[in-house]
């Protein structure tokens, strides 16, 4: 006989969002319920935040030793051991794994159940024998790498982020089709950990982020030696002995051009794909499209007992996104309360060297919704601490509308995913470009890059002529 189970929460997917729902839900002794068919943790955990950024801690320490001849010690290119890099990558994944674990969710009172979820009907799903009926739903499967569509991949050796952490040796010649966040950061890092790098591009690298900001990363990829080639469409990829050989087509003197490359590794980071499966979202009438599903602004599907929350629903990919949404959902299941996404609000960062971080709108995307604007900046190599450090690369750019509230912020340079948060705030508090020019902030530090281009935002009204005569007025007076 089957066993029912009648949560007041059960939730699909033990990622960054689900994990978040789960846990938080628990402490207000809410019955919940979780369900994982595959790894606790989910993509984050294993297979993309954490092990790329400690690829990339790892990177960065070779490139220091590289680079450490301005200040005095002598520079050197350093021995790699990759097998010792893929024990630091895995040893950071098992030092954070037991927070996520199945051992910690069940102390916190979570039943957690290990198995494919299936919806049967509008309130039931089924787990093998187990049959949950639920007040609430949270569907919090995430994504995967999509896999795009070029003749001879499906029978060719190809990495994606799932299985690029498992090397254990540097490969030779890595070719990365796709120039988006995930396909840069693994450039940058393995050119550096000693790996010719090529990108290939169909549209613009880094495109979702603002192009003058963008630049400065993608020079400073380039002085490193990753080939990045935008505006080429691969048309073929091929095993080729021990080597990987790919097709591709690019306009060169106003023709369309073939070319083929050769690598010894090919890592697939042309996007994401949700995680639907065997969910059988049409029996519970929910409705889903390519990109994930369809959610309103309080993260509900069209079933109004279900939630889809994180990279499931599409828009924004990113693990605290997916937390973001996980704070939503408990406030409307648990409180009642209305709840809104902003969409605005969230930061991403690009986590190459140099970093790149944004948060609100960008100039472009400022203009597109109507707003008069002003564009300030500040660059890191009029800050004193980036010049202690040589870390000059870069600059914050600032925009905001016509009496100064703060619209959006981009900062390429050291630390920029840091220095984001503060700016973060702004966004979500509405606050005005003055508030900025009131702090004091500790020096010598980035930070103060940030208040540098508030201050320039009221430079033009140190030639202002009625300034000018308020304050010879004011002299009058002693």
């Amino acid at each position: 006989m089957a066993e029912r189970l009648t949560p007041d929460i059960c939730v699909i997917g033990a990622g960054s969002a689900g994990l978040s729902v789960a846990a938080a839900a628990a402490a207000f002794g809410v019955p919940v319920v979780l369900i994982e068919k595959g790894k606790m943790g989910g993509d984050c955990l294993n297979t993309g935040c954490v092990p790329s950024k400690a690829l990339l801690a790892a990177a960065k320490r070779a490139q220091v030793l590289r680079g450490s001849q301005a200040f005095g010690i002598p520079a050197q290119n350093p021995h790699i051991d990759f097998k010792k890099v893929h024990a630091h990558v895995h040893g950071v994944i098992a030092a954070i794994a037991p927070n996520d674990s199945v051992e910690r969710f069940t102390g916190l009172g979570v039943r957690v159940i290990q198995g494919a979820a299936r919806f049967t009907d509008g309130r039931t799903v089924a787990v093998g024998d187990i049959e949950i009926v639920a007040r609430r739903f949270v569907i919090a499967t995430g994504s995967r790498a999509a896999i795009p569509p070029i003749p001879g991949l499906d029978t060719a050796r190809y990495l994606t982020n799932e299985t690029i952490f498992d090397l254990t040796v540097c490969p030779q010649h890595l070719i990365v089709i796709g120039g988006g966040p995930i396909g840069m950061e693994m450039a940058q890092a393995f050119r550096r950990l000693g790996s010719e790098v090529t990108v290939l591009e169909v549209a613009a690298p880094l495109a979702k982020d603002d192009p003058e900001c963008a630049a400065i990363v993608l020079a400073q990829l380039e002085r490193e030696g990753v080939v990045i080639r935008a505006g080429v469409t691969v048309t073929g990829v091929a095993n080729a002995d021990a080597k990987l050989q790919v097709t591709l087509t690019g306009a060169a003197d106003g023709a369309e051009k073939a070319e083929t490359i050769m690598g010894s590794h090919l890592l697939v980071a042309a996007g994401r794909a949700p995680n639907l499966g065997d969910l059988n979202l049409d029996a519970a009438g929910i409705k889903h499209e390519r990109n994930g599903i369809v959610v309103g602004k309080g993260m509900k599907t069209s079933n109004k007992r279900v939630y889809a929350i994180g990279d499931v629903a599409g828009a924004l990919q990113f693990t605290h996104a997916a937390n973001y949404h996980a704070g939503l959902v408990i406030r409307n299941a648990l409180f009642r309360l209305p709840v809104k996404a902003n969409n605005d609000a969230i930061p991403w960062v690009t986590y190459t060297e140099p970093e790149l971080a944004q948060v609100g709108l960008t100039e472009a995307e400022a203009r597109k919704r109507g707003y008069t604007i002003r564009v300030l900046r500040w660059p890191y190599h009029d800050n004193d601490r980036a010049q202690a450090e040589r870390e000059t690369r870069g600059h914050i750019k600032v925009i905001t509308d016509n009496k100064g509230r703060i619209l959006g912020a981009t900062i390429v340079g050291a630390q920029a995913g840091e220095l984001i948060t503060t700016w973060t705030l702004a966004i979500n508090q509405r606050l005005n470009i003055r508030a900025f020019t009131g702090i004091v902030v500790p020096y010598p530090t980035l930070a103060e890059i940030g208040k540098r281009a508030a201050i320039d935002y009221f430079t033009p009204s140190l030639t202002s002529p009625w300034v000018r005569r308020i304050i010879s007025f004011l002299r009058m007076f002693g």
